[in-house]
């Protein structure tokens, strides 16, 4: 797709620029506990701000469901963006109306404000039209810089671009360059490695792969409902039965798009779900009728790694067994290091996100290695299931 990004802004001094960001982050105690989405957006902010734009920010908090919740107003986390940014954030306590129109009248070139939660109005998520021209009217350009946000069709990320001259700041950018280049027009082989519980939340995702993807490789215990479709005894392990025809349904359509999928060719079972329980790698065919698969063994781990070392593209999503726990997050760190080394040499182009993703590859230590890793979590799952995200449709040019 086509769109506008920053590059594109001219001129922007003293002019209203409305940037839709991502500062939903965790609290503790009254104070952020993890700064990684503000960090996210600085390059945006500091940008507009330093080209005299007066900087305004737009964002949601939880889920007030549009009403005034005191413990998710964006007051808090307005003192961890200005800390961060190292300049002053004003913050207004509201996004629309007098209180916002107010703030706004009294700013500075390149000065930066925020405003209070989007969500705080009902009209946000309805994508109400007046709630989105009440936001709309403190504004001279829209700017979003929120994909995380993007597969919401609300007030502050698709309403508003149909009313401002719009444009994708610095991370939609860099998240809709990179997943171009993992999907969009990818260079071959493409390999996608896949983990996770459970395959019923992630149907439309996989069929949405096998039809663009070269290999597929499947983990987790999601790996297991593909086993059991198979004939595979998989003992006591998480594993969904019923849908073992959806299993097969998605394995044929792989099979007709040329899409080849890699199951585990052994796993390690333990009989208790806890760090460090006693375990044994077995092959499929030796699985205990009261053992749990909690990991792969050294010979999928092999596969995984020859697969990753035949592609030169790689989208993941998922760990390849139970990383929370030692010693099942063996394969996962294996395979993320592996992929990490591959990229670092030049040789693969490595997308990740989306659910635990994020956690595994840090776990793994590999996560600064990959070309580029999201933290969308369900825009990111959107977007590998081939679904149109409004807040991005909103940005075509």
């Amino acid at each position: 797709m086509a769109f506008k990004t920053l590059d594109d802004l001219t001129d922007i001094a003293g002019k209203r620029v409305l940037v839709r960001v991502d500062l939903n982050v965790p609290m503790d105690g009254g104070k952020v506990s993890d700064t990684t989405r503000i960090e996210r957006v600085l390059p945006t902010i500091r940008e507009l701000s330093d080209k005299k734009a007066k900087v305004i920010l737009l964002a949601h908090f939880g889920r007030p469901k549009g009403a005034r919740v005191a413990d998710m107003s964006l007051g808090p986390v307005a003192l961890a963006v200005a800390g961060l940014l190292g300049r002053p954030v004003v913050f207004a306590d509201d996004c629309i109306g007098q209180a916002a129109k107010d703030a706004v009248d009294v700013m500075v070139d390149g000065d930066v404000l925020l405003l209070e939660n989007t969500r705080f109005h009902a009209g946000e998520e309805k994508n109400d039209p007046d709630f989105a021209k009440a936001l709309a009217a403190n504004g001279d350009i829209y700017v979003n810089d929120a994909f995380s946000a993007a597969h919401r069709a609300h007030g502050s990320t698709e309403g508003i671009a149909r009313l401002l001259p719009a444009y994708a700041g610095r991370t939609m950018q860099a998240e809709l360059e990179a997943l171009g280049s993992a999907l969009g027009n990818p260079v071959r082989p493409v390999l996608a490695v896949v983990g996770g519980a459970k395959v019923s939340s992630k149907i439309d995702l996989l069929e949405n792969l096998v039809a663009k993807v070269d290999m597929l490789v499947i983990g987790g215990g999601m790996a297991n409902t593909f086993l059991a479709a198979q004939g595979t005894d998989v003992g006591k392990s998480l594993c969904e039965h019923d849908l073992a025809e959806t299993a097969k349904r998605i394995m044929t359509a792989a099979d007709k798009a040329g899409c080849e999928i890699v199951l585990p060719a052994d796993a390690v079972v333990a009989r208790e779900f806890k760090a460090g329980a006693d375990n044994e790698t077995v092959s499929l065919d030796a699985i205990p009728a009261d053992g749990m698969i909690l990991d792969v063994g050294a010979a999928s781990i092999e596969t995984v790694k020859t697969k990753i070392d035949a592609a030169k593209t790689l989208v993941w999503n998922g760990p390849l067994g139970a990383f929370e726990i030692a010693p099942f997050d063996t394969a996962t760190v294996a395979a993320a290091k592996h992929a990490a080394a591959n990229t670092k040499a030049g040789k693969l182009n490595s997308v990740a996100g989306g659910g635990d993703t994020v956690a595994a590859l840090n776990h793994a230590g590999a996560a600064d290695d990959f070309s580029y890793v999201s933290t969308a979590g369900g825009a990111f799952l959107e977007w590998l299931e081939g679904k149109e995200l409004p807040g991005v449709k909103a940005l075509e040019a």
